[in-house]
C-alpha cells in the first residue's frame, strides 16, 4: 500500500507498560522522500508486479538520495538495490545487474554484503560467475570489509558458486588459508571441497550435480535470493518507519 505523505499517520509502537503524562514527548523526523519512494517501489514489485515501474521509481529515490549527506540512509539504499536487483531479474534483464548497482556505489569494495550476496547467487545461478569474479575479488581485499560479520559467508559463497565452478583452485586455496575469517573445521571442509573439484578436473569431470540442475533452470525468477519478496516488503516497511512516537498522555 502507498504512503501518501500528507495523510500517513506516524505508527505508534508500545515499549511496555503504560505512558504517563509526565514522560518527555519525543519528536520523531519524518521520513525521508527517498524512503518513501522506496515504500512505492516495493509496493510496485510485490504487489501489483510492475517491474518497470518498480525499477523507475528506485531510480527516481537514488537521484534524491545524492542530495543527502552522505552515509545517511543505508537500509534505504541498500533496500532500494534489492528492489531493483528483482525488478531486473524478473524483467530477463539480470545481465544489467551488476552495472546497475554500481551506478550508485562507484565500486565493487563499497557494495553493501547483502547487495553483494544477491549479485553472487544471480550470476551464478545464471551460470556466468565470471562476471563478478574482479567485484568479489576486490571486496573479499578490502580492509574495512575484512572486519564486517558478513565477510566470511561471502568468502565461502565465492568460493563455491565463483571460483570452484571456473576451476580457480589455486586461487580458491589461497582464498581458504590466507584467511582468518575460517574456523579450522570450515577451512578444514573448504580444503577438500578444492580436493575433490581439483580430482574431477584430473579426470575430465567437469560436470557436477550442480551444474546438472542449474542447465535445467530456463528462467531468472526461480533464483533462490535471501529474502523472499514477503520479507523485503517487510523490511522497507520497518526501514521507512519512523523507530518510536512518544506522545503526550492527557490526564
Amino acid at each position: 500500500m502507498k504512503s501518501d505523505p500528507a495523510t500517513s499517520v506516524t505508527p505508534l509502537r508500545a515499549l511496555g507498560g503504560l505512558l504517563r503524562s509526565s514522560e518527555p514527548v519525543r519528536a520523531v523526523p519524518a521520513p525521508s522522500a527517498a524512503a518513501l519512494l522506496l515504500e512505492e517501489a516495493a509496493d510496485l514489485l510485490v504487489v501489483h508486479l510492475d517491474f518497470g515501474a518498480a525499477l523507475r521509481t528506485c531510480e527516481r529515490a537514488w537521484q534524491g538520495l545524492a542530495e543527502e549527506p552522505a552515509g545517511a540512509s543505508l537500509e534505504v539504499k541498500c533496500s532500494l538495490c534489492v528492489v531493483g536487483i528483482q525488478a531486473l531479474a524478473e524483467m530477463d534483464r539480470w545481465r544489467e545487474v551488476l552495472s546497475w548497482v554500481l551506478q550508485y556505489y562507484q565500486a565493487p569494495e563499497k557494495l553493501p554484503p547483502k547487495v553483494l550476496e544477491l549479485c553472487v547467487l544471480l550470476y551464478s545461478k545464471m551460470q556466468e560467475p565470471g562476471a563478478v569474479l574482479d567485484g568479489v575479488r576486490a571486496w573479499l581485499q578490502d580492509p574495512d570489509n575484512q572486519g564486517l560479520p558478513e565477510y566470511r559467508s561471502l568468502a565461502e559463497l565465492h568460493l563455491q558458486r565463483v571460483l570452484l565452478p571456473l576451476g580457480l583452485l589455486s586461487e580458491a586455496e589461497e582464498l581458504v588459508v590466507g584467511s582468518a575469517a575460517f574456523s579450522e573445521k570450515q577451512r578444514l571442509d573448504a580444503l577438500q571441497a578444492v580436493s575433490s573439484a581439483r580430482q574431477q578436473q584430473t579426470h575430465g569431470h567437469s560436470g557436477s550435480e550442480e551444474t546438472r540442475t542449474l542447465n535445467q533452470e530456463a528462467s531468472p525468477r526461480s533464483l533462490p535470493f535471501l529474502y523472499k519478496l514477503t520479507q523485503i516488503f517487510q523490511r522497507i516497511r520497518e526501514a521507512v518507519s519512523p523507530p518510536v512516537c512518544r506522545l503526550p498522555i492527557q490526564d
